[in-house]
């Protein structure tokens, strides 16, 4: 089977969960013995592949600008898959799936697969108009796309409600870590369980703006360490202030984002909103405990394996930061629960199989 993926701005991701999901997603099919295409924004890396781990990777030019990056590199990606004569193509989110009606124009054969991320018009960053624009993709995704994959429960009886849609939950996967936790990350000074650890794009709904000022209460030697970027950036380096504990690594990947999930002492998830957090999942992948925020999405994942707080509540959250700083025993005892739940729940070779049962309906 021939498979596209659109969407995402490129793999191997740099950071964002879509760009995750499909570098995670995607290698995972090749594996299957799919043939497998994705579509990369052009300058998304500084020296474009043609191939990764047994995906095809094609480049396409895109307006780089805020509001017409995602959609003009999604036609330029249309236009080049009807070429391609795919069996599936997978669009990526509500954005993209502006345009999910257009490949069945000109390829009228090909089924349309469109996995609903996020609700991404809750993010501050867009503009009325750009809101209004994505609320339309999620009903062009939910009227014209052949099936619907959701990530949880929750999303699917949104979809139900709202566009009296079927859609099949599969939800995001990790890989289990079994690398060792010994080093030592020597660029920031960490050590292992000297630091809590944050992992996500910089956003206002990410929730760091109640984390910060949480942990600078707190009576403990750990350091906070933030790692992702993004357009809230600057607003959280002012709240951190000269706070020496807390850093700021940039976005990271591969070797050294491993160490940092590895070494953490513990894991904080302080999203207002999430679909399904990769980030959340690859924590408890490398056997960290994890305190989440009440919100449902984070609660369907750790459930029982996880500590929690009230969301958006300042207070809340630092009272458990204190006790799971003071209690140590607890926190090892959830992290193994938390990685057992990941190895029976959330593998991404079973994701791959699942999303593979999608296609072939």
């Amino acid at each position: 089977m021939k498979i596209a993926f659109i969407g995402q701005k490129g793999i191997p991701a740099k950071n964002g969960g879509v760009e995750r999901y499909v570098e995670s997603l995607a290698t995972n099919l090749a594996n299957l013995g799919q043939e497998v295409l994705a579509y990369n924004r052009n300058d998304y890396l500084t020296e474009p592949l043609a191939e990764y781990h047994g995906v095809r990777i094609i480049n396409r030019p895109y307006i780089n600008t805020k509001n017409l990056a995602n959609i003009t590199q999604t036609l330029a990606a249309i236009f080049h898959v009807a070429r391609e004569k795919a069996d599936v193509i997978h669009f990526q989110g509500i954005g993209p799936s502006l345009l999910c009606w257009l490949p069945k124009i000109l390829n009228p054969r090909v089924k349309i697969v469109a996995t609903l991320h996020s609700f991404d018009y809750y993010n501050d960053k867009w503009s009325g108009f750009a809101k209004m624009m994505l609320r339309f993709g999620e009903k062009l995704m939910c009227r014209y796309a052949d099936e619907v994959i959701v990530l949880t429960q929750l999303m699917a009886d949104y979809v139900k409600g709202t566009y009296h849609r079927e859609a099949t939950i599969v939800p995001n996967g990790a890989d289990l870590y079994n690398g060792t936790a010994d080093n030592e990350l020597r660029i920031w000074d960490l050590k292992k369980d000297s630091y809590i650890l944050g992992v996500s794009r910089i956003i206002k709904l990410k929730g760091y703006q109640y984390l910060i000022p949480a942990f600078k209460d707190l009576k403990t030697d750990k350091k906070l360490v933030i790692t992702g970027d993004g357009e809230y950036l600057p607003e959280l380096r002012q709240l951190a202030g000269n706070d020496p504990r807390i850093i700021f690594t940039g976005n990271q990947k591969g070797a050294i984002l491993d160490q940092l999930y590895a070494n953490a002492y513990l894991f904080v998830q302080s999203s207002e909103m999430e679909g399904l957090s990769i980030s959340l999942l690859e924590a408890m992948a490398h056997k960290n405990a994890c305190l989440v925020s009440d919100i449902s999405a984070n609660l369907n994942v750790v459930q029982d394996t996880g500590f929690v707080f009230s969301s958006k509540d300042t207070a809340s959250l630092r009272d458990k930061l204190q006790f799971l700083i003071d209690n140590p025993q607890e926190v090892e005892n959830t992290a193994q629960k938390a990685y057992e739940r990941i190895q029976n729940n959330f593998l991404w070779s079973d994701v791959a199989q699942k999303v593979l049962e999608v296609y072939k309906k």
